[in-house]
């Protein structure tokens, strides 16, 4: 099994900054891409940022002003929020495609997994 704990959540003012962090444990070979979704109420969930390798790309909301990145030696992500907006305001979500470990230590099955989201208010 695999596990995602996001961090970093909280109130903050417009024009502000936060910054989020995702961290992926559990019987990992290797971690594809790794992304953070919103949720608004009453609104779908809509990825903001994915990054693959050193590839990057992000909803044209938040291109500008967000930033993803990734530690690979500690299977963490990462999301860099600068000029909050109110509209920002959701609940974040990590996402992860991960192949995991088997017993005899080589690659395994390929999950999409999920962390349990972390709030973000925007708000004066």
């Amino acid at each position: 099994q695999v596990q995602l704990v996001e961090s970093g959540g909280g109130l903050v003012q417009p024009g502000g900054s936060l910054r989020l962090s995702c961290a992926a444990s559990g019987s990992i070979f290797s971690i594809n891409t790794m992304g953070w979704y919103r949720q608004a109420p009453g609104k779908q969930r809509e990825r903001v940022a994915a990054i693959s390798g050193s590839d990057t790309n992000y909803a044209a909301s938040v291109k500008g002003r967000f930033t993803i990145s990734r530690d690979n030696a500690k299977n963490t992500v990462y999301l860099q929020m600068n000029s909050l907006k109110p509209e920002d305001t959701a609940v974040y979500y990590c996402n992860a495609d991960v192949t995991q470990t088997v017993v005899t230590g080589g690659p395994g099955p390929t999950y999409d997994y999920w962390g349990q989201g972390t709030q973000v208010t925007v708000s004066s």
